[in-house]
């Protein structure tokens, strides 16, 4: 017995890989390959010679698609067939918030107050 969600992958993988690339081929894949909530924070361009862009929302969405990296390109060489992508760039779309300047002044994070008998 299949899971319906790899016969779903490889049913979408087979009309993809026989259409002509464009922007629509390549972000139904990406969705695909990643999932809701990395693409509801990412987007991404296929440049000519096989270069994915990514543009994370934020530096902790970087991280974490850096660290899936291998299983997002696999993925995204059964959906659009082997060396459409050849290499995957991705960079934070956003600035450094001050929160992120601050990393103690996050919640959940105790910060040290001045004690007055020292």
């Amino acid at each position: 017995m299949t899971a319906a969600g790899r016969c779903a992958t490889a049913a979408i993988g087979a009309l993809l890989r026989g259409q002509p690339p464009s922007p629509g081929k390549i972000s139904l894949a990406w969705r695909a390959a990643v999932g809701p909530a990395f693409h509801r924070v990412t987007t991404v361009a296929l440049e000519p010679e096989g270069t994915l862009r990514v543009s994370a929302a934020d530096r902790h969405w970087a991280r974490e698609l850096h660290r899936s990296r291998p299983l997002v390109a696999a993925r995204l060489d059964s959906l659009l067939g082997d060396g459409v992508v050849t290499r995957i760039e991705i960079e934070t779309s956003s600035r450094v918030t001050a929160e992120e300047r601050q990393p103690h002044a996050r919640v959940g994070h105790r910060q040290r107050r001045a004690s007055a008998h020292r």
